[in-house]
């Protein structure tokens, strides 16, 4: 056996099918959550022309016949059970279920966490890109000749959020409010939905998994917050982002092999050249070991291998004759 032999045939397992550790995934998701906030922060863009996006939205689906936010947005203003309810829901649960099913994952089904993880983060970067490159006036911004009302600033004072934003009171100069399209809230909705549907198969989580991404949709329409086509872009870009999402992975793995096969070839490498050289020495070339006298430092590490004792060798005549006495 060669003195790399135990780094060369050690295996190296494919990465990615138990739980990754939670220092590095903490500071990775913080980092796009960041990123997504200053994005929506500091991507605010010409208000005039969000209005006008938003307008050519509006006109699209009137003319399509599907502008469901006016029955819905007056349903939510004209009837308080409705509303505040809906308020609350917008203003919370878009930022507690997405992480509560994301630690889940990560706590009970871990196989399947880095592939949901990399999707979510991935769809969220596509939708940042969507608010920079389309920056658009929600309904509830437009002139009130549009028939919204601001079910939000309607019932301000039932909760936490300030009348001009869903952001705590006081807060609402810190985010961008021309960032509707897409609906990030009903993406991340789908992909809460998804995800409880492929790994909890209980009736009860199978029903949260439909209803949580619909119910989602209705409010971000009832309170004008979004258009119809926010709410289809948001399921278009977690679409793309899982599509996304598979060669991402890949490419992950594989810079990961690389990686570990580079670092389980180091040492092998190292003790290679601190040996000592030359084939008279026993070095090991190749893999194998060149003949040469045997020394301690030679020896391979492991268990010693004591060597079977070698047969008694019977003097040849021609030997006894030579060990003699001279012949006179």
């Amino acid at each position: 056996m060669s003195a790399t032999a135990p780094a060369a045939e050690a295996p190296i397992s494919r990465p990615g099918h138990g739980r990754p550790r939670w220092w590095a995934e903490l500071p990775l998701i913080a980092l796009v959550y960041v990123a997504y906030s200053a994005g929506r922060l500091l991507v605010r863009g010409d208000i005039t022309t969000a209005v006008d996006h938003g307008l050519a939205i509006l006109r699209f689906e009137q003319a399509f016949h599907l502008n469901a936010e006016h029955p819905l947005n007056r349903w939510f203003t004209e009837f308080p059970a409705l509303g505040v309810p809906a308020a609350f829901f917008y203003a919370s649960l878009h930022y507690l279920v997405t992480p509560a099913v994301l630690v889940w994952l990560w706590l009970r089904r871990p196989a399947g966490y880095r592939a949901a993880r990399t999707w979510l983060l991935l769809s969220t970067v596509i939708g940042l890109a969507g608010f920079s490159l389309y920056p658009t006036c929600p309904p509830r911004l437009l002139e009130a000749r549009y028939g919204f009302v601001d079910s939000m600033a309607q019932f301000a004072t039932y909760g936490w959020w300030g009348g001009e934003a869903s952001a705590p009171r006081g807060l609402g100069g810190l985010t961008n409010q021309y960032a509707a399209m897409p609906s990030l809230h009903v993406g991340w909705a789908l992909w809460c939905g998804v995800i409880l549907w492929r790994h909890r198969r209980t009736l009860w989580t199978r029903v949260l998994a439909v209803g949580y991404p619909l119910l989602t949709t209705v409010v971000v329409l009832g309170t004008a917050n979004h258009y119809f086509l926010d709410a289809a872009a948001g399921a278009t870009v977690m679409g793309l982002g899982l599509v996304a999402s598979r060669p991402a992975l890949r490419l992950a793995d594989r810079v990961r092999m690389r990686l570990r096969a580079r670092q389980a070839a180091d040492p092998a490498r190292g003790a290679a050249a601190a040996g000592p050289a030359g084939p008279a020495a026993g070095s090991a070339v190749g893999g194998t070991a060149a003949p040469g006298p045997a020394t301690a430092d030679a020896a391979p590490p492991g268990p010693a291998v004591r060597p079977a004792p070698r047969p008694p060798r019977a003097p040849s005549p021609a030997g006894a004759r030579a060990s003699g006495p001279a012949a006179p």
